[in-house]
């Protein structure tokens, strides 16, 4: 971007989202389901999508140990659940939609729920059966299957959601538009650039896109069946040292 640029790390999506609204980050790695929570005023605007096995979109899974004789998530029902943030799409929106489909009791149909605050932490959680089951990012669970086998393949997927948008990044209103266009320029053109494909191949990724809103169209109609009828961001268009943070 030819200007510095400052790096930082939260742990959940609420911190992030904070500093994006406090003016203390200018850009930021997020999650479908906070991108389409609707705010008064706007705060943020969709800046790239990531793009996975030749799509900018993912799924939820619910996972179990290998060994357990769990098939669904009816078979999960006073069992022990691990979700991996309360703003992640994959990690608690999806599976609170499919009780809310069967009409269960969300709040007591799990002996036990935690958050781990971490897909990754979610796998090593019913890994290492802490957890009778879990809700976890598709492409996390894919990606340590093939960097931390020792650990994803002690769990096994019973459950596949439908394609959602991939985490998308942002930008926050009120930075100036020439560094949020060179900030888009470096991020979409990262797959033409050597050192950029050498961080996209650490990734897994293909590369990031520019994408419509209405991408993560089905995670707000996902919120407004799971939670009933509330307000919901409408999809459309979309300092010199800035500030991007990716939640860990």
């Amino acid at each position: 971007m030819g200007q510095p640029v400052q790096f930082v790390r939260r742990r959940t999506y609420r911190e992030v989202m904070d500093m994006l609204e406090t003016g203390s980050l200018d850009f930021a790695w997020i999650c479908g389901f906070p991108f389409v929570q609707k705010r008064d005023p706007e705060f943020i605007k969709l800046l790239s999508v990531p793009v996975y096995q030749g799509k900018p979109l993912y799924h939820s899974y619910i996972i179990v140990h290998k060994d357990s004789p769990y098939q669904s998530i009816d078979e999960l029902q006073g069992k022990s659940f691990a979700y991996s943030d309360p703003e992640s799409n994959s990690g608690y929106l999806y599976p609170q939609f499919l009780l809310a489909q069967k009409g269960a009791n969300k709040e007591s149909y799990f002996r036990q729920s935690f958050f781990t605050f971490n897909h990754a932490e979610t796998v090593e959680a019913v890994a290492e059966q802490f957890a009778d089951g879990g809700a976890v990012d598709s492409y996390i669970w894919e990606y340590l299957k093939e960097f931390r086998p020792e650990l994803a393949d002690k769990t096994r997927v019973i459950n596949q959601s439908p394609e959602f948008g991939f985490p998308p990044l942002v930008s926050r209103l009120g930075v100036d538009l020439e560094t949020v266009w060179r900030m888009q320029k470096v991020i979409t053109g990262m797959k033409a650039d050597p050192e950029g494909r050498k961080f996209l191949s650490g990734l897994k990724l293909d590369g990031f896109g520019e994408f419509p809103a209405a991408l993560f169209d089905n995670i707000r109609q996902m919120v407004l069946k799971s939670r009933g009828a509330q307000p919901l961001a409408q999809s459309g268009p979309t300092s010199q040292s800035n500030k991007t943070v990716i939640k860990e």
